[in-house]
């Protein structure tokens, strides 16, 4: 495989890790997830290593190191061994539910862990088509591990979703397109875990998804945001998934590579 950007830094030197994760197990609608790390990879190769808006080169500054693709198995695991030597892990997807293992993960170092979702569904179910750990049940999953949740984007859920919103007390922390950064901020704790699903996004934008809702956000609002919460809040990790590749159109692959790039530049940008 093909790293990050080009960049060739050893693990040991490193500030960033990206970790592929290319795990396709409870996809519902349209297959490929499993091929959106690779894609994002390689479309990061295409990518300018300056950031005009930071203005600097992101790689020399945190040096992005590109692990060998991981399990879901062992996915909680690499993420701890990560976080325990102060270095930054990059998810890449593959389906939603790989993001619960790094939560896990994350969880274990910072006891005030919160977790900012972007994402057109709600994924609040408790079990879909008899799975508990299906891609429409990772936040309630997530909320098992942490209450501290705020989610941004949603047009899509359940009534059984619904209800447990009404049920938990947390309407206020679920958005859709329309949303306060300043609100969102003040719900998130210090360390923050941020989810970011590409269907979130509208789908003018980011076709190459296996769940698409139209109505959705667009480059500048979510850029925006997370420079906000970076600024504001210690980002401990990330994740960006359900990319699934169409042959031949490559804005999506490219967008979810230049998002990455530019969230690894706003997480470390406070140490720089």
């Amino acid at each position: 495989m093909e790293k990050f950007i080009g960049s060739r830094h050893a693990f040991a030197e490193s500030g960033v890790v990206v970790l592929p994760v290319p795990y396709e197990k409870t996809v519902c609608y349209m297959p490929g997830t499993a091929k959106g790390p690779a894609a994002i990879i390689e479309a990061s190769l295409q990518l300018e290593s300056f950031d005009a808006e930071l203005g600097y080169e992101i790689d020399k500054k945190v040096k992005i190191h590109t692990a060998k693709e991981v399990g879901y198995e062992k996915l909680e695991k690499s993420v701890s061994d990560i976080v325990q030597k102060n270095k930054l892990p990059v998810i890449l997807g593959g389906e939603h539910s790989i993001t619960v293992p790094p939560v896990k993960a994350c969880a274990k170092r910072y006891r005030d862990l919160s977790v900012l979702q972007i994402d057109a569904h709600a994924d609040l179910r408790d079990e879909y088509r008899g799975d508990r750990n299906s891609h429409a049940c990772v936040m309630r999953r997530i909320r098992e591990i942490t209450k501290r949740t705020v989610q941004v984007g949603i047009r899509d859920m359940s009534i059984e979703e619904s209800e447990y919103i009404e049920r938990e007390g947390i309407r206020g922390a679920v958005y859709g397109t329309d949303f306060d950064a300043g609100k969102i901020i003040k719900r998130l704790s210090d360390n923050v875990y941020i989810t970011i699903d590409l269907d979130g996004f509208d789908p003018s934008e980011v076709p190459a998804v296996g769940t698409p809702q139209p109505g959705g956000l667009h480059w500048p609002e979510v850029v925006s945001l997370l420079k906000k919460v970076s600024e504001k809040k210690n980002i401990v990790a990330f994740d960006v998934v359900e990319l699934a590749p169409i042959k031949g159109q490559v804005a999506s692959d490219f967008l979810a590579a230049k998002l990455a790039y530019k969230l690894m530049g706003y997480s470390t940008a406070k140490s720089k």
